[in-house]
């Protein structure tokens, strides 16, 4: 299956900050497992997931010089941080922090992708729409690779750079839930 047409609702889902949505891939992309959670969530049966590429469920909203960050990160064998808005079978908007490690082999060679998503919180979701946003448009406007390297100076003006700044982010969410749940 190709990745399918989908018309954007404009509607988001809450994914829930206490369960994971979990999936695996080969080196290309392609499913190689997904848990109900993330059936539940994206809208896409089991059939219609395994051995499709992930980027189904990429929305037209995310850059695509993230995802080719994303690759150049896992490819050079470090594991993955980051908020990603995904579209469901719906066309439904929801946002993960996700976590993408590589799976070895016993000789250490990667042979896949496992990723752990949780639900992102209002507060980082408000910090990185319009960010991404900019960035989509840098991209439209120069490439993805001139607008990734743009983006990058103006956070390093921040003190960040991607990584620092989600995980900023994370730990800040994780502390307001914390501190709710007491």
């Amino acid at each position: 299956m190709s990745r399918p047409s989908i018309a954007i609702s404009g509607q988001l889902i809450k994914v829930p900050t206490n369960r994971f949505i979990v999936s695996k891939s080969d080196l290309n992309g392609n499913i190689t497992y997904a848990n109900r959670m993330f059936m539940e969530i994206s809208g896409y049966s089991e059939a219609e997931l395994l051995n499709n590429p992930h980027n189904i469920i990429r929305h037209p909203d995310m850059p695509k010089a993230l995802f080719a960050h994303l690759w150049k990160t896992l490819k050079a064998g470090m594991e993955f941080f980051g908020y990603v808005k995904n579209c469901s079978a719906q066309g439904h908007g929801y946002w993960v922090f996700a976590h993408i490690v590589q799976e070895r082999d016993a000789d250490d060679n990667i042979v896949g992708y496992s990723s752990f998503r949780r639900g992102a919180s209002d507060d980082a979701i408000a910090v990185l729409e319009p960010m991404y946003q900019k960035l989509l448009q840098q991209e439209r406007a120069v490439g993805p690779d001139a607008a990734w390297k743009q983006w990058e100076q103006e956070l390093a003006t921040q003190q960040h750079d991607y990584e620092s700044l989600m995980l900023a982010l994370y730990q800040k969410s994780r502390g307001q839930q914390q501190k709710a749940n007491r």
